[in-house]
């Protein structure tokens, strides 16, 4: 392992150098105070290896050339691996058949734009608060501190505020990335409070709000975060795991769009390999796809979804695809 140390004004310079010299895998060992700036101890292999993206999934039986698979049904056979569900793989059969697409990312691509909506989230100002929601453990605060790196390394002011006070550590996390990147974290004990917490940051391009998680089985707790979304008026971002069951993923999105979820961000696309349970979500949930995160650390920034990109975790290297032969991977 190599440890090397970065000293900047600000954390956020600090963490941008690490990233440009280590790269994204970079582990920060510790963080220091020094005099008007910090210093960034960060650690990587001794001897990284060519960057893969993930481990492949067993690929399907090849073919014999004189029994090639038709591009269309290349993708419902990539479909079913995914386990989407049959009812939605059926409209995606209708669709392709009305294409007549000599790839199969762009066949498929042209069928996700056909049943789903893409909406990546903001950059810059952002015209309403964004809020997270999601069920415990789906990487609401992860996704939070992403993007609070991303506008803080862009300069642009954020107000980042947590409602996640009664679960044991539930703010520790967010509180040590806010803390590095020298931006105020504002605690709301009630959803009275919030409406005021989100005023007293006029000033940042982005309110970004960081919620506890709900269980989507429960009325009363789904009531509540309801409630607390209409009260604020903020942008309600559904976080759910890829590699989920696909039936449950589409409740669990039916339930959160009830309650003022409008759009889908998909987390752990690295410890995933079947991603059907996107496809159900987005589709029962009638939300709209914004971003993927496929690494832990905060310094890998959100990915934006559009029908291509989806189109190649399904089809990795589609272009390139013969008899049938499919991997599954994704992107950073």
């Amino acid at each position: 392992m190599r440890l090397k140390s970065f000293t900047a004004r600000t954390a956020a310079e600090a963490m941008a150098e690490v990233k440009r010299v280590l790269g994204d895998d970079a582990v920060i060992v510790a963080t220091r105070e020094e005099g008007d700036g910090v210093r960034i101890t960060a650690a990587v292999d001794a001897a990284p290896a060519e960057p893969q993206p993930y481990a492949p999934v067993p690929v399907f039986e090849e073919q014999p050339e004189d029994e090639a698979v038709e591009i269309n049904d290349r993708v419902i056979k990539a479909l079913q691996h995914h386990a989407v569900p049959p009812d939605l793989i059926e409209r995606f059969r209708v669709t392709l058949d009305a294409f007549e697409v000599e790839d199969p990312v762009l066949a498929l691509a042209a069928a996700l734009d056909t049943s789903f909506h893409f909406q990546p989230l903001p950059e810059g100002k952002a015209n309403r608060p964004l809020i997270f929601v999601g069920p415990p453990g789906a990487g609401k605060t992860l996704a939070v501190a992403k993007i609070a790196t991303r506008m803080a390394l862009a300069g642009e002011p954020v107000a980042v505020i947590s409602t996640d006070t009664e679960r044991a550590g539930g703010i520790d996390q967010l509180a040590a990335f806010t803390r590095l990147l020298k931006v105020d974290l504002m605690e709301v004990e009630d959803a009275g409070a919030l409406p005021d917490a989100i005023s007293v940051r006029k000033d940042a391009q982005q309110v970004l709000i960081d919620t506890a998680g709900q269980n989507p089985f429960n009325p009363q707790s789904v009531g509540q975060l309801g409630r607390m979304i209409r009260a604020t008026g903020a942008e309600a971002v559904l976080v759910l795991p890829a590699g989920l069951d696909a039936n449950e993923s589409g409740e669990i999105a039916a339930i959160f769009q009830a309650a003022g979820a409008t759009r889908l961000l998909i987390s752990r696309l690295d410890m995933a390999r079947r991603f059907g349970n996107l496809l159900a979500a987005a589709w029962r949930g009638k939300l709209r796809f914004c971003e993927s995160s496929a690494s832990a650390s905060v310094t890998v920034p959100l990915s934006p979804l559009n029908p291509v990109e989806l189109a190649r975790l399904i089809l990795p290297d589609g272009q390139q695809m013969v008899n049938a032969g499919l991997q599954t991977g994704t992107h950073s």
